[in-house]
């Protein structure tokens, strides 16, 4: 699969059509593929809730326009803000396993997601809202 202009404004246009203002497409290259390889796009008001991953990191890239990753603490608290962007200094990163994690969209973007393993749906464990970790 080449990822070009074209794909990215595609997935951008659907982002726009649906009520999440994202849209998410599998890279994988099969159903026996067991980790997650995405593109994800992604408009300003999409709402992503604090999470974290348990058992993976997450390798993140940016291909068209910007986002910053919010880091929080155990307590809802933010401790660092990274600003990926497509035309900019810090275009990739990394998330640890575990990390407290979202993001604020800033203008229309894709990015590439990575994480080890098949796909799992959050647990309660793995999201917070108003700084406590659901149960």
């Amino acid at each position: 699969m080449i990822i070009d202009r074209k794909i990215l404004e595609e997935l951008l246009a659907a982002a726009k059509e649906s009520p999440r203002l994202r849209m998410v497409m599998d890279l994988r290259d099969s159903e026996k593929d067991q980790s997650q390889r995405m593109l994800n796009a992604m408009l300003p008001g999409t709402e992503v809730p604090i999470h974290r991953h348990e058992t993976t990191s997450e390798m993140v890239a940016i291909l068209y326009g910007r986002l910053t990753e919010v880091y929080y603490d155990e307590n809802g608290q933010v401790t660092e803000k990274i600003t990926l962007d497509a035309n900019g200094e810090c275009r990739a990163m990394s998330i640890p396993q575990g990390q407290w994690h979202t993001v604020e969209v800033t203008e229309p973007c894709v990015i590439i997601e990575a994480k080890d393993g098949p796909y799992k749906p959050r647990t309660a464990g793995e999201v917070m809202t108003d700084g406590q970790v659901k149960n």
